[in-house]
C-alpha cells in the first residue's frame, strides 16, 4: 500500500497537466532504464554478498586448521618439555661449558684492561711530549686522562668496589704524570732563577721576557686545576719562587740555631715573615699582577684576590711552612699554658696585619680569612679557654684579696659622679683585658665561650660578693638578724658613716657594673655578636641542645638574656647580668635610704624629748643673734658628716634622692614629735624655727633647694611664729596677721582658714593642719 502512494505521488509529480500526457513514452523509457541500472546492481551486489561469504568461510576453515596445527605443536613441546626436564643432559652440558666460559671471560677482560692500559701510556707519552714547549697542549691529553680516572671511580662504586687495582694504577698514573708536567715545567723555571740570581735582584727591578714566559706557561699548566679546585691552590709559578725562602725559613727557624726557639717566634719568626712580603710586595705587584689579571680576569675566581694578586699568591706559597713551625712550637711547649696564651695573641696580631695590611683572605672574599689562629684554636681551643679562665678567676681572687679591694676609690671620677671600689674597677678592668684576648677570634662558638664561660662567671662570682654584702648588713641591722647573734667587730663597723660607707661600697660597684655593660652593649663587639647570637638561635630551632659551641639554648638563654630568639626588637647580652646588678643598686639605695632615717632617729633623740619649749626666755622671742637648741648641736655634726660623706661617695641623682627621702622622714618626725608633741610660747617657737633655719641651711649647703623636703614643717613654724600682740603695720602680705586674728579667722571656717595662709603664702597645709598648729601655742591653749 505504502508502493502505492509512492507510485502515486510519482504519477501526480510527473503528469500535472495534460501537455505532460505527450511525454508518457519519454517517462516510461525513463523508468525502465532506471529500473534496469537497479536491478544490475542489485546483480553485483547479490554477487559480492556470496563471494565474502565464501571467502569468510574459506578464512573460517584456515583458521580452523591453524588452531589444530598449534594445539598439536603445544602438545610436542609440552612432551619434549617433559622429556627434557625428566633428563639431565642439559645441567651436564652447562656444567662443562663453565670453566671454558669463565675462562673466555677473563681473557676478553684482559684484552680489554691491557687496550685500557695501552691508552693510559698514550695519554701519558701525548701529554710528556708537549712539554715545556707547549703546555696548553699537554692539557689535553692530561685532561682526558684525569676524565677516565674519575669514570673508571664512578663505575667502580656502581661495581661494589670491584677492578681495584686498575682503578688504583690508572689513578696512580694520572697522579704521576701531573707530578711530572708540574715538575717539568717547575725546573725550567727554576734554571731561568738560577740564571738571574734570584732572589739577588734589586725588588725595584723588571723581569725579563724568558722569566715572564716560564711564568706564564705555569699560570696556563695550573688553570684548570685553579678554575676548578674547591680549594685554594697554591700557584705554581710563586711556589717556585718561594722555595729559596721557605730554605732560608728553615734554616733560620726550623734548625738548631737560637732563633729556633719556641720562645722568641714572636720576636724573630713572625717580623721576619712579613718583613719578606713587604720586601717583594711591589715587585711580585709590577711584574706579575698584569699577567694574572689577564689569565683569570674572565673566569669563575675573579673575585678570588688570592689568584689575582701575586703578593698575596706569594703568601699563600710561605704559609705553609709557617703552620708547620707553629705546630712544632706547639708541640715543643705542650702544657705551658702561658706561653700558649701568649703565642695566640702574637698569632692573632700575626693573621690581622696579612689581612689589613696585604689584603689576604686565602680565597673567600665573603668571610675572610680565618687564619692561622683559627687553625691552632680548631685543636686547642679548649686548652686555651681553660688556661685564659684559670688565669682570669686568679686574677680576680687576687684583686678581691687586696687590702684596698673594699675601699671606695673617690679618685675614679670627679664631684657628682658616683665612686666604685677599688675592687669593682679593677674587675671591669680584668673583663676588658678578656674581651682583648678573644675578640680578635673569628670562630662564633669560641667567642660566646668566653664571654660565657669566663666573662659572665667573674661577673657572677662578683654579684654573689655584692648579694653577701647586702645579706651581711641586712642580718646585722634587722631584728631578726640580731637573734641571731652578732658579733662586737661587726657592730664596730657600722659605727659613724660605717653604715653608709658599706652600702656606698656596694651601690657603687654595682652603678659601675651596670653603667659598663650598658656601654659595651652599644660596642660593635658585642653588637655584632649579639646579632650572630640571634641568627644562630633562628637558625638552631630544631637543634636546642647545641646552640653554639656545645651549649644549648636553654643554658645560653639563662645567661645572657631572655630575648634570645625573639623576633622583636630589643634585647643585649647583658641583659640577666644587668639586671641582676640593677636589683643590687636598687636595694643598696633603699638601705641608704633606711640607714640615714635611722641615723637621723638616733641622733635627734635627745631633740625628741626635749620638754622646754615653753620655758625659753621672753628676750629670744626675736631670735636676733640666738642659737640652736644644745640639744640639736649633735644631730646638725652627724647630718653634716652624712652629707659630706655622701656627697664624695654618690652621684648628685641618687645623693638628692635618699637625701629627700631622709628629709621627708625626717620631717615627719619632728612634725609629730616636736610640732604636735610639745605647747610653744613665741620664745619657744622662735627657737624652734631657729633650729630648724640651722638644718635647713646645711643642707642647702650640701643640696641646692634640698631644704624644700622639710617645706611642710617651715610653713608650719611661719603660722607657729605669728607675733601674740597687736597686729604690725610695717605692710606685707602676712606681717599684719597676728596671732590672735591668724586664730580667729582659721577656726572661724576653712573659707576663711585658706585665706588666711593665703595671705601668708603658705601652700603647703591645710585648714585642718593650721588649726592643729595654732593650737600648739600656749595663748591658744585654752
Amino acid at each position: 500500500m505504502e508502493y502505492d502512494i509512492r507510485v502515486e505521488d510519482y504519477l501526480n509529480d510527473k503528469l500535472q497537466s495534460t501537455a505532460d500526457l505527450e511525454q508518457l513514452d519519454t517517462l516510461l523509457s525513463s523508468i525502465e532504464h532506471q529500473r534496469s541500472q537497479l536491478q544490475s546492481q542489485l546483480d553485483d551486489a547479490t554477487r559480492e554478498l556470496d563471494e565474502a561469504r565464501r571467502s569468510a568461510e574459506d578464512r573460517r576453515a584456515a583458521l580452523a586448521a591453524q588452531v589444530d596445527e598449534f594445539h598439536a605443536l603445544q602438545r610436542s613441546i609440552d612432551r619434549r618439555l617433559q622429556a627434557i626436564t625428566e633428563s639431565d643432559a642439559p645441567d651436564h652440558a652447562i656444567r662443562r661449558l663453565e670453566p671454558p666460559m669463565r675462562q673466555l671471560h677473563r681473557v676478553d677482560l684482559a684484552h680489554r684492561y691491557l687496550g685500557l692500559l695501552q691508552d693510559v701510556e698514550a695519554l701519558r707519552q701525548a701529554a710528556r711530549s708537549h712539554l715545556p714547549q707547549d703546555p696548553k697542549a699537554a692539557l689535553e691529553p692530561y685532561t682526558r686522562l684525569k676524565q677516565l680516572s674519575l669514570r673508571l671511580r664512578e663505575l667502580q662504586q656502581a661495581a661494589d668496589g670491584a677492578a681495584v687495582h686498575l682503578v688504583a694504577h690508572v689513578e696512580s698514573a694520572t697522579e704521576r704524570l701531573w707530578a711530572e708536567m708540574k715538575k717539568t715545567m717547575c725546573d725550567e723555571l727554576e734554571a731561568v732563577l738560577a740564571k738571574r740570581g734570584w732572589p739577588g735582584v734589586a725588588p725595584d727591578s723588571e723581569v725579563d721576557e724568558e722569566w715572564l714566559r716560564c711564568v706564564e706557561k705555569l699560570v696556563d699548566l695550573q688553570a684548570p686545576e685553579v678554575l676548578y679546585s674547591p680549594t685554594t691552590v697554591r700557584l705554581l709559578p710563586l711556589d717556585v719562587m718561594a722555595q729559596i725562602f721557605v730554605k732560608e725559613f728553615r734554616f733560620h727557624f726550623m734548625s738548631d740555631k737560637p732563633t729556633s726557639s719556641p720562645h722568641v717566634i714572636g720576636a724573630h719568626c713572625f717580623p721576619w715573615f712579613l718583613a719578606l712580603i713587604e720586601k717583594w710586595e711591589d715587585f711580585l705587584r709590577d711584574n706579575f699582577g698584569p699577567l694574572l689579571a689577564s689569565r683569570f680576569a674572565d673566569t669563575a675566581v675573579a673575585h678570588k684576590i688570592v689568584y689575582m694578586d701575586p703578593v698575596c699568591a706569594f703568601i699563600t706559597s710561605m704559609l705553609p711552612v709557617m703552620r708547620e713551625k707553629i705546630a712544632v712550637t706547639i708541640s715543643e711547649t705542650a702544657g705551658d699554658t702561658v706561653f700558649l696564651s701568649s703565642l695566640l695573641s702574637q698569632l692573632m696580631t700575626f693573621d690581622e696585619r696579612l689581612r689589613t695590611e696585604f689584603t689576604y683572605d686565602d680565597g673567600d672574599a665573603e668571610d675572610g680569612w680565618g687564619g692561622l689562629t683559627s687553625e691552632v684554636l680548631s685543636q686547642h681551643f679548649r686548652t686555651w679557654l681553660e688556661a685564659e679562665k684559670k688565669f682570669a678567676l686568679e686574677r680576680y681572687r687576687a684583686i678581691m684579696a687586696a687590702p684596698d679591694a673594699r675601699a671606695i676609690d673617690y679618685d675614679f671620677a670627679g664631684p657628682g659622679k658616683t665612686k666604685p671600689t677599688f675592687a669593682a674597677v679593677r674587675v671591669i678592668d680584668l673583663l676588658r683585658s678578656v674581651t682583648s684576648q678573644y675578640e680578635r677570634v673569628r670562630r662564633f662558638s669560641h667567642k660566646l665561650r668566653f664571654l660565657i664561660d669566663i666573662q659572665l662567671t667573674i661577673l657572677d662570682e662578683y654579684h654573689d660578693h655584692l648579694r653577701d654584702t647586702l645579706e651581711a648588713y641586712f642580718s646585722i641591722t634587722s631584728t631578726v638578724g640580731r637573734a641571731f647573734g652578732v658579733t662586737k667587730e661587726q657592730l664596730a663597723a657600722l659605727e659613724g658613716t660605717g653604715a653608709l660607707e658599706t652600702l656606698c661600697k656596694v651601690y657603687g660597684s654595682a652603678d659601675h657594673v651596670v653603667n659598663t655593660l650598658k656601654d659595651w652593649s652599644n660596642e660593635e663587639f658585642f653588637v655584632t655578636l649579639w646579632a650572630q647570637l640571634q641568627a644562630r638561635a633562628a637558625e638552631a630551632s630544631e637543634d636546642q641542645n647545641n646552640l653554639a659551641g656545645g651549649m644549648s639554648y636553654d643554658h645560653v638563654r639563662d645567661r645572657t638574656s631572655a630575648a634570645v630568639g625573639k623576633e622583636e626588637d630589643g634585647g643585649v647580652l647583658f641583659d640577666e647580668t644587668i639586671a641582676a646588678y640593677s636589683q643590687r643598686r636598687k636595694r643598696a639605695e633603699e638601705f641608704l635610704s633606711e640607714a640615714l632615717v635611722d641615723s637621723h632617729r638616733k641622733a635627734f633623740k635627745a631633740y625628741l624629748h626635749r620638754p622646754h619649749w615653753t620655758t625659753i626666755a621672753d628676750d629670744a622671742v626675736s631670735g636676733d643673734g640666738g642659737t640652736v637648741t644644745p640639744e640639736l648641736e649633735e644631730p646638725l655634726r652627724i647630718l653634716k658628716r652624712d652629707l659630706d660623706f655622701l656627697s664624695r661617695a654618690l652621684g648628685t641623682a641618687v645623693f638628692r634622692r635618699v637625701w629627700r627621702e631622709a628629709l621627708e622622714k625626717l620631717n615627719s618626725t619632728l612634725w609629730s614629735d616636736v610640732l604636735m608633741g610639745h605647747k610653744f610660747t613665741a620664745s619657744g617657737a622662735a627657737q624652734f624655727a631657729r633650729d630648724l633655719g640651722a638644718v635647713s641651711a646645711l643642707v642647702e649647703r650640701f643640696i641646692p633647694d634640698g631644704s624644700g623636703a622639710l617645706g611642710s614643717l617651715g610653713d608650719a613654724l611661719r603660722l607657729l611664729n605669728l607675733p601674740a600682740g597687736p597686729a604690725a603695720q610695717d605692710g606685707g602680705a602676712g606681717a599684719a596677721l597676728s596671732l590672735r586674728q591668724a586664730t580667729d579667722r582659721v577656726f572661724t571656717d576653712n573659707s576663711e582658714a585658706k585665706k588666711v595662709l593665703d595671705e601668708l603664702d603658705i601652700d603647703s597645709l591645710t585648714p585642718a593642719n593650721a588649726r592643729q598648729i595654732l593650737q600648739r601655742r600656749v595663748e591658744n591653749a585654752e
